[in-house]
C-alpha cells in the first residue's frame, strides 16, 4: 500500500480496486493484482514486504536452499538483538534475535515475484542451525549437512568462518570432519 501511495494512488482507489476484484489482499497492507500468476513462495514474499530488514533463517532457510526434508510450519526470521519481535496475523512467524555481527553476515538477496527476500547462505544457515541445535534438534543439522554435501560443493572455509561468527567453531569441527571430509 505504501508503494502505491508513493506513486500517487490514493487509499480510496486501492480499496475500490480491491472491492471490484481487481486486487487481492495478501496480508494487511499488501495487495497485488488478481490477474497475476500465483506467488511462488507467498510466505517469504509477504514477510519480506512487511519486514524488509528481517532475514530468513534456520529451517526456513534450509527449505529455501533445499537442504532439508523438513516442511517449515512457520517462517523463521533473524533480526538484530535490539529489534522488536515480528508478528503477522496471517502467517505463523518465529523471530530469533541475533547479535549484530551474526545477524549481518552471510545474507543473500533473492528476487522472488518482484520482492527482494533476504536469506542466509547455506553455509551461514548450517552454522546457525548448529548454534540453535538445542532448539531445533541436532538431527535437523545432521540431515542438512548430508544434503548440503550431496547438492553443493562444500565450502569448508565458509562454514568455519560462519561458525566462528556464531561462536561454535570448536564444537562444530568434529561434525564437519566426519561428514564432509
Amino acid at each position: 500500500m505504501s508503494q502505491a501511495i508513493s506513486l500517487g494512488i490514493s487509499r480510496y482507489m486501492l480499496y475500490s480496486m480491491y472491492e471490484r476484484g481487481i486486487l487481492e489482499k495478501v496480508t494487511r497492507g499488501v495487495y497485488r493484482l488478481k490477474e497475476l500468476d500465483p506467488i511462488s513462495n507467498p510466505d517469504l514474499v509477504t514477510v519480506s514486504i512487511r519486514y524488509p530488514k528481517a532475514v530468513v533463517c534456520l529451517i526456513s532457510a534450509l527449505a529455501f536452499h533445499e537442504i532439508t526434508t523438513q516442511i517449515p510450519h512457520e517462517v523463521s526470521l533473524a533480526v538484530p538483538k535490539d529489534s522488536r519481535v515480528i508478528k503477522l496475523q496471517s502467517l505463523p512467524v518465529v523471530t530469533y534475535k541475533f547479535s549484530k555481527e551474526s545477524y549481518s553476515k552471510g545474507i543473500e538477496k533473492h528476487k522472488i515475484d518482484g520482492a527482494i527476500v533476504q536469506v542466509y547462505s547455506p553455509e551461514k544457515t548450517l552454522a546457525d542451525c548448529f548454534k540453535f541445535r538445542n532448539k531445533i534438534g541436532i538431527d535437523i543439522f545432521l540431515e542438512a549437512l548430508k544434503l548440503y554435501k550431496s547438492r553443493f560443493k562444500p565450502k569448508i572455509s565458509e562454514l568455519l568462518k560462519y561458525s566462528r561468527v556464531c561462536r561454535v567453531e570448536t564444537f562444530i569441527k568434529p561434525y564437519l570432519e566426519s561428514n564432509l571430509l
